[in-house]
């Protein structure tokens, strides 16, 4: 089977990213900014899995790698996002939204 995905990587300022490079070039991957990449990806049996030991055979991934996944679920039809590697951390944004508070006043 076959999926368009869209993959985003974040390999560390070490990282293996020779190795992505080349996994990317070989799957014919295009470029969408930094760091993520579209392509349509080839599988045998489930997709994140398939596509996690694939990744894992040809990349080093050091041990806070994060690599995100885009992808049309074949069953529900909508579109699902999942790390195959690592996971989620705190956004550089959080706190910059001013948030609403209680009104201040010295009445009760």
């Amino acid at each position: 089977m076959k999926s368009a995905i869209w993959i985003s990587y974040d390999l560390g300022v070490q990282g293996d990213y020779e190795g992505i490079y080349a996994w990317l070039d070989q799957h014919d991957a295009k470029e969408c900014g930094d760091s993520l990449a579209f392509l349509n990806y080839e599988y045998s049996t489930a997709l994140l899995e398939d596509l996690k030991n694939d990744l894992e055979s040809a990349v080093k991934i050091p041990k806070r790698a994060r690599i995100y996944v885009i992808y049309r679920d074949r069953v529900s039809g909508r579109n699902k996002g999942n790390f195959v590697v690592g996971g989620r951390k705190a956004a550089p944004w959080s706190g910059f939204a001013v948030a609403a508070g209680p009104e201040d006043s010295d009445q009760t």
